[in-house]
């Protein structure tokens, strides 16, 4: 695997934003490559600071495009996959979270650095059915925030962004998780008590 990894990371720095694109588009259907895509955002920016929202932007469409197909699948079959794999309970409580938090459930973990499970959340999504546009929203902030926070730390900091974010890439992507998941439940309860 880490030679494929190599190659993608060669791949794609040789080619710019469309080998982001496509790096993504893997690392968020069949393959998992952790942290590849968070290294090439940054070190692409560090190289051309002025592109920081084309690199962010290619990143981040091609984890929405990977995320439709492993969604699509989720549809299609993914029930009897997540059968095998979990036992009832938990699947009914995972459905019961979605129904109430669908949005919140793919947004949060679409934060998260690895190793939080996000293809299980995507899938999931598609098990239950999450409307198209919500769960393509969700997506695109949750990577967006995530990619675009990154070019912004490799603007700010250059090279020495590398440094910096794996220091403290996990801590920073559990505060603003929580962040958006405390603000989203605000929200949730606002509108619900509105509504009575």
């Amino acid at each position: 695997m880490s030679r494929l990894a190599a190659w993608l990371r060669a791949f794609a720095m040789g080619i710019g934003g469309p080998g982001l694109f496509v790096v993504a588009f893997l690392d968020s259907s069949f393959l998992s490559l952790p942290q590849i895509n968070d290294l090439l955002v940054i070190w692409m920016v560090v190289q051309h600071p002025g592109r920081m929202p084309y690199y962010a932007s290619m990143a981040t469409l091609g984890s929405i495009a990977g995320c439709m197909l492993m969604y699509g699948l989720g549809r299609k079959g993914g029930e009897v996959f997540l059968r095998r794999r979990f036992k009832q309970g938990r699947l009914d409580r995972a459905h019961a979270l979605f129904e109430r938090y669908g949005f919140l459930a793919v947004l949060v973990p679409a934060l998260l650095p690895p190793p939080a499970p996000f293809k299980l959340f995507v899938i999931l999504a598609g098990v239950v059915a999450m409307p198209p546009v919500t769960f393509t929203v969700a997506v695109g902030v949750g990577r967006g925030l995530r990619y675009f926070g990154e070019g912004v730390l490799a603007v700010w900091y250059g090279e020495k962004a590398f440094a910096y974010l794996e220091a403290n890439a996990r801590r920073i992507s559990i505060g603003l998780a929580l962040a958006v998941l405390v603000g989203g439940v605000l929200y949730y309860l606002w509108r619900r008590q509105r509504h009575a």
